[in-house]
C-alpha cells in the first residue's frame, strides 16, 4: 500500500465518533476511546479509516453543522487527542481520512454571523442570500432534504439564505474563490497535522444556480407522494452543478503537492449519482467517489452488474469506492434479510460480494459484525430527519448505535449511559464473541480481507460480466479469476465452463464437470482454466 497510489482498491473502514468508545463514562465516544481500539480495526485487515466529523459544533446534525474548522470539539477530545490518534494509526499501518463538510457549516460560525450582520460587510456574499419574490415567498420551489423550503427568512438583512439541509447549516456561495480559498488553507491544516486524506459530505451539493431557476418536478411516474417530498423533484438547479468540476481540481491541486494523500467525494443523488461520480473523479479532480447506489432495498444480480458496468464505461479514467452501508441508510443486513437463509448467512455473502468488486470499498463499523438496525421508539431519537419524517422514511439512529465490544452492559461502549441504547440483538453480535467463534461473520470478514489483500486481481483486476441466470451474479477478476454468487436462500445449479479448483473464502459451492452447485447465498471463488483476457 505504500507510494502515491494506496488508496487504489484499498478499503476504508468508518467510524462514526459518537458511537465507536466512550473513555470518559459520560456516554459518547471519543478519540482517545478511538486510539484505543484501533489494533481491532488494524487485525482486520483494512488499510484506512474514515473519521465522520470530530469538529466544533452544536451537534444539530451531529457534527456535520462544523463552527470551527480547525478545531476538535470537547465532546471528542483535543486536538492532542488526534494527533496521538494519528500517530497511533500510523504505527499501525493505517491511513487516517476524516470528513469534510465544506458545503455548509453551523449558523453559529462568526463568518455565517457576520454575513447575516448587514448586505455590505466584508462576508455579505460568502452565502447564499436572495431576495423574496413580490409576494414574499422563498427565492425559488428548492426543497431541504430534512424538510420544508431550502429558504430561510433572515429579518436582519430581509433576505432569504440558502441551506439544503437544517436551516441551522446555511450554505457556501462557492461562486466566491474568497470561500473556496479559506476552505483550502483549513484543508492544509489538517494534511499539515498528518492526515492522509479527505472524505468529502455532499460534494455534489457546493454550487447552485445563480440564476435562481426552479427545479422541474420529478420526471419518474409515482403512484404516491414520496415519504420526503425532496424527492418529488428534478435536482437540476440546487446541486449538481457544471461548476463542481473545476472546484474538485483545485482541491486535487493541493492534495497533489503533499505525499501519498487522497480523496473520496459523497455523490448523493437520485437520479445521476452514477455519471457524476465518474465526472468528479480521474487523474486531475478528486480519486475517487462513493454514492448510495448500493445503498438501497434490492439485492439482485442486475443492480450490482448495471453499477459498476455504468461506471466504468462511462469513466474510465475514474474511479468509483463501493458501500452497502454508512451512518446515513438502514444497515445492509437488516435491508436485505428476506434474501438470506439466515443473518449470518448472509453477511457473510454480502462481505464476499463488496470485497470482490472492482473498484475502492467502505465498510461502516460493526458490518464486520453482521450487525442489524436497532429497533428504537420516537422519544429516542435524536436524528432531525428521522423526527421530521417519521415513521417514514427510516431514521439514521437506528444504525447510529454504539459499537458492540463484548456481551456486557452497554457493549463494553461506555460506563455510562450511552447516547442511544445497546438492545439485546445488538448486544448479541458483539466482538469477543465473534473473537473466538472460528465460523462468526467476524473471522470471516477478516479471511476475505486477507484473501482481496493476497490476490492482485482482486485489488486492480478489471472486470468482465458472465452471463449467468438469476438469482445467480458471476464475473471475472482480471484473465483467470472467478467470482461467482448465489443471491438467494435457495440452493440453486447453473452451468460454468472453464471452472479448476475453487480457492479462497468459498462457501457452499461444489463444482461437478461444468455444473456449479451454490448452496443458500453460496459463494464461489475460482481459477479458470483458460484465462480470458477481460476488458
Amino acid at each position: 500500500m505504500a507510494g502515491q497510489d494506496w488508496w487504489k482498491g484499498a478499503v476504508t473502514y468508518q467510524v462514526y465518533p459518537r458511537s465507536f468508545q466512550d473513555s470518559n463514562g459520560d456516554g459518547i465516544g471519543d478519540l482517545p476511546g478511538i486510539t484505543a481500539r484501533l489494533p481491532h480495526i488494524a487485525d482486520l485487515g483494512v488499510d484506512a479509516i474514515w473519521l465522520s466529523p470530530i469538529f466544533t459544533s452544536p451537534m444539530r446534525d451531529m457534527g456535520y453543522d462544523v463552527s470551527d474548522y480547525t478545531e476538535i470539539d470537547p465532546t471528542f477530545g483535543t486536538l492532542q487527542d488526534f494527533d496521538t490518534l494519528i500517530a497511533r494509526a500510523h504505527d499501525l499501518g493505517l491511513k487516517i481520512i476524516i470528513d469534510q463538510v465544506l458545503s455548509h457549516c453551523s449558523d453559529q460560525h462568526p463568518f455565517f454571523t457576520e454575513s447575516r450582520a448587514s448586505r455590505d460587510n466584508p462576508r455579505a456574499d460568502w452565502f447564499v442570500w436572495a431576495d423574496p419574490k413580490k409576494d414574499g415567498t422563498a427565492p425559488t420551489n428548492w426543497l431541504s432534504v430534512f424538510g420544508g423550503s431550502a429558504w430561510t427568512w433572515d429579518a436582519r438583512r430581509k433576505q432569504y439564505y440558502l441551506h439544503n439541509f437544517l436551516s441551522e447549516q446555511p450554505d457556501f456561495n462557492f461562486h466566491n474563490p474568497a470561500v473556496q480559498d479559506w476552505h483550502l488553507a483549513n484543508m492544509r491544516f489538517w494534511l499539515d497535522r498528518g492526515v492522509d486524506g479527505f472524505r468529502f459530505d455532499t460534494a455534489n451539493y457546493f454550487f447552485h444556480d445563480p440564476q435562481l431557476r426552479d427545479n422541474p418536478a420529478d420526471f419518474r411516474e409515482k403512484s404516491r407522494p414520496d415519504g420526503n417530498p425532496y424527492e418529488m423533484q428534478y435536482h437540476l438547479f440546487d446541486k449538481n452543478r457544471p461548476e463542481t468540476t473545476g472546484w474538485m481540481e483545485r482541491i486535487r491541486t493541493l492534495l497533489n503537492s503533499y505525499e501519498a494523500r487522497a480523496s473520496v467525494g459523497e455523490v448523493g443523488d437520485s437520479h445521476h449519482a452514477i455519471r457524476l461520480m465518474g465526472e468528479y473523479t480521474g487523474p486531475s479532480r478528486l480519486h475517487q467517489c462513493y454514492s448510495f447506489e448500493m445503498m438501497g432495498p434490492d439485492y439482485a444480480p442486475a443492480v450490482f452488474q448495471s453499477k459498476i458496468s455504468n461506471f466504468f464505461d462511462g469513466a474510465p479514467n475514474g474511479w468509483p469506492m463501493w458501500a452497502f452501508s454508512n451512518h446515513d441508510v438502514p444497515r445492509h443486513v437488516t435491508r436485505w434479510s428476506r434474501h438470506g437463509a439466515s443473518q449470518d448467512v448472509l453477511a457473510k455473502q454480502a462481505a464476499a460480494l463488496i470485497l470482490s468488486f472492482e473498484g475502492s470499498i467502505c465498510l461502516w463499523q460493526g458490518e464486520e459484525l453482521g450487525q442489524t438496525d436497532t429497533d428504537l421508539a420516537f422519544h429516542e431519537l435524536t436524528d432531525p430527519q428521522g423526527i421530521a419524517f417519521w415513521p417514514e422514511p427510516v431514521g439514521r439512529d437506528n444504525t447510529r448505535t454504539p459499537m458492540v465490544w463484548d456481551g456486557t452492559a452497554n457493549g463494553g461502549f461506555t460506563t455510562g449511559k450511552p447516547w442511544l441504547p445497546v438492545n439485546p440483538p445488538q448486544l448479541a453480535r458483539n466482538v469477543a464473541a465473534q473473537v473466538q467463534d472460528a465460523e462468526s461473520v467476524l473471522n470471516f470478514y477478516k479471511a476475505m480481507l486477507r484473501f482481496r489483500r493476497e490476490t492482485p486481481a482482486l485489488k486492480t483486476g478489471r472486470t468482465r460480466f458472465l452471463d449467468l441466470p438469476d438469482p445467480v451474479l458471476g464475473f471475472l477478476r482480471g484473465d483467470d479469476l472467478a467470482c461467482i454468487f448465489n443471491l438467494s436462500p435457495t440452493e440453486v445449479t447453473v452451468r460454468v465452463k472453464d471452472l479448476a479448483a475453487l480457492i479462497g473464502p468459498t462457501r457452499a459451492a461444489t463444482i461437478h464437470g461444468e455444473s456449479l452447485t451454490l448452496g443458500p447465498n453460496g459463494v464461489a471463488f475460482a481459477t479458470v482454466t483458460n484465462p480470458i483476457e477481460a476488458p
